[in-house]
């Protein structure tokens, strides 16, 4: 296959799996909407959906190619070759379950590190920056962050020995359950929430506070109840999403703000921004004027605390 025709299957890849994902997920988003006033053509929808282009052409590929090279290297990585023979005899589900439930446990620390030091949180705060959230605004991620989500996802499949085709197909699952519970749906499922979890435990997970402490867990919510750090809103979702930190808007400037880069059109207009819809705001935002125009790196730390009630 020669570069265009890479290129043109990509894609046309991405093409198919938007639409398929607009067709599952559009017409429950309509019938079941956690938000009903949220509108379809919202705020930064093109930038979400730069971040999905993203995925597909550029993304998919690094992280194809990074765990290509972690299942053929892992052995000089890793040396378990006792633990290998007593992983190569168990049965494919047995592997299945043991690869999810290890991998579930691996992101869900590193999803509260993210959360927690302020080196993580810079790359992770991308995803957080989403104010709306729906089927694609899921695709909202740093590079950096996801690459290291999915590294730590698959290890144990990869050092179980799950065969590759079992290691995609677990992938594609893992990834429409991600896109699912960002969507703007809340199925009236009852007590199976507390089994298999629901979209409204992850919005939580995104109310625009310092930082979320609360629903880490990646499938089901048992690492979240085992932890405690599960938290299941009550009532309708009213509370506000995204960052309290002044973030940028733009796609680019996204990718490029966790390095401590500012695009220099965004710069003036963010804060001026800020204090127009935050007058008491004025001193923190002669300090962040006082950074742009001295050329000091942004400062990203957040108060780490307690989380304010949320009520409806």
């Amino acid at each position: 296959m020669n570069s265009i025709s890479a290129v043109l299957w990509a894609v046309g890849s991405m093409a198919v799996s938007f639409a398929l994902l607009a067709v599952v997920f559009g017409p429950l988003e309509r019938l079941f909407p956690a938000r009903p006033g949220q509108r379809v053509r919202r705020p930064e929808l093109l930038v979400d959906a730069c971040f999905f282009a993203g995925q597909y052409l550029l993304f998919a590929g690094l992280v194809t190619g990074a765990l290509t090279w972690l299942y053929g290297h892992w052995r000089q990585l890793f040396p378990l070759e006792g633990f290998l023979s007593t992983a190569a005899n168990m049965p494919v589900w047995l592997q299945a379950v043991v690869a999810i439930v290890a991998g579930d446990l691996l992101v869900y620390w590193f999803h509260r590190a993210c959360h927690h030091f302020d080196l993580l949180w810079r790359f992770h705060a991308v995803h957080h920056s989403v104010e709306h959230l729906d089927w694609l605004a899921a695709h909202r991620e740093h590079p950096l962050d996801g690459l290291f989500t999915q590294a730590l996802l698959n290890l144990p499949g990869i050092v179980l020995g799950v065969h590759f085709e079992l290691l995609g197909a677990l992938i594609v699952f893992r990834g429409m359950w991600a896109i699912f519970i960002h969507s703007n749906v809340r199925l009236p499922v009852g007590p199976l929430k507390y089994l298999f979890g629901a979209p409204e435990l992850h919005h939580h997970h995104h109310a625009k506070v310092p930082r979320t402490l609360h629903n880490f867990a990646n499938l089901a919510p048992y690492l979240d109840l085992l932890f405690g750090t599960y938290h299941c809103p009550e009532g309708e979702e009213t509370y506000p999403l995204g960052l309290v930190d002044p973030w940028p808007r733009g796609y680019v400037a996204q990718l490029l703000y966790p390095f401590g880069v500012e695009l220099p059109r965004r710069r003036t207009r963010r804060v001026e921004l800020n204090l127009a819809q935050n007058p008491t705001a004025a001193d923190s935002s002669t300090v962040r004027l006082h950074q742009i125009a001295t050329g000091a790196p942004p400062s990203m730390k957040s108060t780490i605390g307690a989380e304010p009630p949320l009520t409806n």
